[in-house]
């Protein structure tokens, strides 16, 4: 299995059967500008959507005809389970920024879990789906989602193998939000990649969490 960080909260998953999965694609060029990321034109099989807002829903101008996912509920598609959980875009029920939904996939034998722009710690019921989670994407920027301390929190009680920071701060985007270093800081087990993706299979992953930093691809 392959994991490309294409930027902010879009990545593209891709399974060893060629079956490809896009999470939240932005909208270059939304919030006049504040998403400065390059157009996504690779085709994809699935895509998930997390919540309507231009930065993660830009579904009009993929090409092809990939399956849409935007509701909570368990499915599958192209061979992959698919689960989306409900969740809240703020600390208040989603009263400021309305809905998320966390979206979990089964990859080649691995979980892998989206958080999406989850604003709030887990409920109880929310955190035992995520128990088992092996691969977590998660966002740390903070003012519009959890934030630096929130997100190490919650990787230190998932304890996925391998946790990826997203919707953080890089020259492409004009959001006030921060960067991933306050994330990383202070953490033993991180590695900066070099590239936009990596490449994993359920043997290689690490026994202990390891934060992955991309490189975005966009």
């Amino acid at each position: 299995m392959k994991i490309k960080w294409l930027g902010h909260a879009a990545f593209e998953i891709t399974a060893d059967d060629g079956a490809s999965i896009l999470t939240d694609p932005y909208r270059p060029g939304a919030f006049d500008g504040a998403i400065g990321y390059d157009p996504i034109t690779e085709r994809f099989d699935i895509v998930t959507v997390s919540h309507k807002h231009a930065d993660h829903d830009g579904v009009d101008g993929l090409p092809g005809s990939p399956t849409i996912l935007d509701q909570a509920g368990k499915t599958s598609a192209n061979g992959i389970a698919i689960e989306g959980i409900n969740s809240f875009h703020d600390k208040t029920g989603g009263s400021q920024r309305g809905g998320n939904i966390i979206f979990c996939f089964k990859v080649d034998g691995i979980k892998v879990c989206h958080l999406g722009d989850l604003g709030h710690f887990p409920d109880e019921a929310t955190m035992a789906k995520l128990s088992d989670v092996d691969i977590l994407l998660i966002p740390v920027g903070g003012t519009f989602t959890i934030d630096a301390a929130e997100a190490s929190a919650i990787v230190a009680q998932i304890g996925p193998k391998l946790a990826i920071p997203m919707h953080f701060k890089t020259p492409k985007v004009g959001f006030d939000i921060a960067g991933v270093d306050a994330f990383t800081a202070g953490k033993s087990d991180v590695e900066i990649a070099v590239s936009a993706e990596v490449e994993f299979d359920l043997g290689s992953l690490p026994a202990k969490t390891k934060i992955v930093v991309l490189k975005h691809a966009k």
